[in-house]
């Protein structure tokens, strides 16, 4: 079915309040996974629907939770997510992080007792927009085993960062520390598809095709044991200041039973001019022109962006199989 990019918001919005989830919550999750879907990240996008609702149902997700904000320290946000889905906790993020970074120089946001923070990009694109530097780090359930280990203790544990350019779109970096995203494994479980046999491994450790064996098994790290060592680094950024589950402690985000998983995410959000009285973004445009200048190069962030801007202006595809999933939460 093709809908616009609000057609495609109203239904979805619809699905999670005939569920139950709080009016304002439904409309933060309703329009992370749609831009998701019109970004070209299907398996952060409509394919979660019936993940989500099936956990509000079971109680593993709040649909009623209210993400709380502390301020214990200048610089320091703490937002408890309260068991619910973590974009309402990103959405407060957003809002009150820029101005305690303007005022201080740099501000933190630790995001604690959450859920799926999706895609990423979408979420520090927002500072970059108004002005200002940000990392996100956040951890996800276990799917990568420590370097020369066979069972999952990491979780594949995505970091994103963007920062603003002058005259022109941000440049948004937003990549998970396995060699490709476990959503993208998990649609081709949905679809019935084999997958390279460099994404993952088997229960055994021996690389996979098979993407129901990859989803039991582990994940491949993304340059090997490098990958396996940032994905520690996440850990301790991500859960470990936000006093969130590790990976291996959290619980699915594909199955509706078990505890909530309790995920952690983080924001560092940097005024740049505090750093050199300005000129950031003039930089950063001649940056990317130097970038541009070699054949081949694509500026990180610009194809994402560019796919929304095709969405908004001619809609998207929603695949026959997960309408009629959708359908069915109603």
């Amino acid at each position: 079915m093709h809908l616009s990019l609000t057609e495609a918001e109203t239904l979805v919005l619809g699905i999670f309040e005939d569920n139950g989830v709080l009016p304002s919550a439904a409309v933060s999750v309703a329009r992370a996974l749609v831009q998701s879907e019109a970004a070209g990240q299907s398996g952060h996008g409509f394919r979660r629907v019936p993940a989500y609702i099936k956990q509000v149902r079971t109680g593993k997700v709040d649909g009623a939770a209210t993400p709380q904000l502390t301020r214990p320290r200048p610089a320091v946000l703490s937002i408890d997510a309260a068991h619910g889905f973590a974009y309402p906790a990103l959405d407060l993020a957003v809002t009150e992080l820029p101005a305690v970074a303007r005022e201080q120089g740099i501000a933190f946001a630790a995001i604690g007792r959450s859920h799926h923070a999706g895609v990423m990009a979408l979420t520090v694109e927002r500072f970059a927009e108004q002005g200002l530097i940000a990392m996100m780090f956040a951890n996800v359930p276990a799917a990568m085993a420590p370097w020369g280990g066979k069972s999952p203790l990491f979780g594949t544990n995505p970091i994103a960062f963007a920062v603003p350019v002058a005259d022109a779109d941000a440049l948004v970096i937003d990549l998970a520390l396995s060699k490709v995203a476990r959503g993208k494994v998990m649609e081709a479980n949905q679809k019935g598809k084999a997958i390279p046999d460099d994404w993952a491994f088997d229960i055994d450790g021996n690389p996979t095709t098979d993407a129901a064996a990859a989803l039991k098994g582990t994940m491949a790290p993304s340059g090997g044991a490098k990958g396996a060592a940032l994905a520690l680094m996440v850990e301790v950024l991500s859960a470990g200041l936000a006093g969130a589950n590790f990976s291996y402690e959290a619980s699915s985000l594909f199955e509706e039973n078990g505890p909530p998983p309790e995920l952690g995410h983080t924001i560092i959000a940097i005024d740049p001019d505090a750093a050199n009285g300005g000129g950031t973004s003039m930089r950063m445009a001649s940056l990317a022109e130097e970038m541009a200048k070699q054949d081949g190069v694509r500026l990180p962030g610009r194809r994402g962006r560019g796919l929304r801007a095709d969405a908004l202006a001619n809609g998207i595809e929603i695949e026959d199989d997960v309408l009629k999933a959708i359908d069915a939460l109603r």
